[in-house]
């Protein structure tokens, strides 16, 4: 049996609160991870091209207000 296989048989097993707060954490850790891989995007500078390409979208006034 693997990890994963281990992991979701115990996640069957939780009852209503224990789930609950599963759910809870692994939002809060997957948020988590999100946010260091935009960090590490914005750090090797993955995203400079879209955001210079919306700086220029801004000043060329191709963009509209939401």
């Amino acid at each position: 049996m693997s990890t994963v296989e281990a992991i979701e048989q115990a996640v069957e097993r939780l009852d209503k609160n224990d789930l609950a707060s599963f759910r809870e954490w692994f939002h809060a850790f997957e948020s988590s991870e999100w946010d260091s891989q935009i960090e590490r995007d914005i750090t090797a500078g993955k995203l400079d091209a879209l955001a210079d390409e919306a700086i220029a979208e801004f000043r060329s006034a191709k963009t509209r207000q939401l």
